[in-house]
């Protein structure tokens, strides 16, 4: 018999089971990983360094960057932001930078630092780690919860489920009475075959892109930086589509239009600067001088568009070509076709109903004693460390209130 077992050797479970630990040392405490490796997400994150939160400190700001758990984050983030994550991490040895785009990484650039750093505080205050426990059931009892794992069955007052985005976990907990909402995927790529982006992979710029339906009408735009992949488009701007847009573009079979402006202004701007290009510069090609601080590679490839565009100079073009040359600018149409995972850092829209969860405590609304924390609560968040934020406070309030302290 445990005082609480956590379901889920990740970041939520580990924050949870160490932050619970340091409060109340009496308490026995055991993580259950169903593989033989902990923190496996932590480790591959942010390509390998681990995108530990982001460097905003203001909760009404920060909840705009998660399309499911905005509301019910307010509260539990005026408790534990990012910049007490940040303190947390930095008081146990791990220096942290904030960089540019406002993402925090170890100042070693390396996961294991996060990594180490969660496992030692671990072994320090005496969290067992069950390795290879992989939970077949969950059973309420008179006095807690029976967890029976395939190396036997385990006895706890209180549960911790921070499995993540775990269809198995998600059965049990539907089992029990708790609503799921059905899974689909956030944060990935737009797959496009199309002549005008191929063979530009590593092309990025500043931009918008919109989602369309089959009558042009725009669905949903975001902008930023947009980058051309080998499979088609990635970049901020399509990414934050992709999370905000996850259930959509589900239900479009994740094929439908887009179009994308490949720079911050409008068509009719955009014709200015051409038509004064023109006067500037009349005896140059409009091949060999890109505008805008377009990458050179996908101006040359949008001019290769035109009739005849490659050989034509500045004082020959027709109105028509520069017509035309603006719209590819501004609003060039690409048909998607698919996705694929960003990198590693595979998210997924879904998990329990935010409802049936009293975020005071992150404490179950149908079964007292049962807290959940991380993905496999219905919160997701865009790219740039804020799904790991959700992870660290969702553990931090858990903690708090098993230990007595909430």
């Amino acid at each position: 018999m445990y005082n609480i077992l956590i379901i889920g050797g990740g970041a939520a479970g580990y924050f949870t089971a160490v932050n619970l630990k340091e409060a109340a040392p009496e308490l026995s405490v055991a993580i259950l990983e169903r593989s033989d490796k902990p923190l496996a997400k932590v480790l591959i994150s942010g390509g390998g360094r681990c995108n530990v939160t982001h460097g905003i400190f203001d909760p009404k700001e920060l909840i705009d960057h998660y399309p499911r758990g905005r509301k019910e984050l307010l509260g539990p983030f005026h408790r534990f932001m990012t910049g007490d994550t940040m303190e947390w991490f930095e008081n146990r040895g791990v220096a942290l930078k904030i960089e540019e785009d406002g993402r925090v990484f170890p100042v070693s650039d390396n996961s294991e630092s996060i990594a180490n750093c969660l496992t030692e505080a671990a072994a320090n205050c005496g969290v067992e780690v069950l390795l290879r426990h992989g939970v077949k059931r969950i059973e309420p009892i008179d006095e807690g919860f029976l967890v029976s794992t395939n190396q036997g069955d385990l006895r706890c007052l209180n549960l911790v489920v921070a499995s993540g985005s775990s269809p198995k976990m998600w059965k049990q907990l539907a089992h029990l009475g708790h609503t799921i909402v059905s899974p689909v995927p956030s944060l990935f790529t737009f797959n496009i075959s199309d002549p005008i982006i191929a063979d530009l992979a590593g092309v990025s710029t500043l931009g918008r892109v919109q989602v369309l339906d089959d009558r042009d009408k725009v669905l949903m735009e975001d902008q930023g930086p947009i980058l051309i992949t080998h499979w088609g488009l990635s970049g901020p701007a399509v990414l934050k589509l992709s999370a905000w847009g996850a259930r959509l573009l589900f239900d479009l079979d994740y094929r439908f239009k887009i179009r994308v402006s490949w720079v911050d202004c409008s068509t009719e701007e955009c014709m200015e600067v051409l038509n004064h290009q023109r006067l500037e510069s009349p005896k140059k090609q409009l091949s060999n001088t890109p505008l805008f601080d377009l990458p050179k590679r996908l101006w040359t490839r949008l001019v290769h568009q035109l009739k005849e565009g490659d050989a034509t100079i500045w004082a020959h073009a027709r109105k028509e070509q520069l017509t035309q040359l603006a719209s590819l600018l501004t609003a060039c149409p690409l048909e998607v076709g698919g996705k694929s995972t960003f990198k590693e850092e595979f998210v997924t829209a879904g998990g329990v109903a935010l409802g049936e969860i009293d975020f005071r405590r992150y404490e179950s609304k149908l079964i007292p004693g049962l807290y959940m924390a991380g993905e496999v609560l219905d919160i997701d968040a865009i790219t740039g460390g804020f799904n790991f934020q959700n992870a660290w406070t969702g553990g931090y309030i858990i903690a708090q209130a098993l230990s007595g302290q909430a």
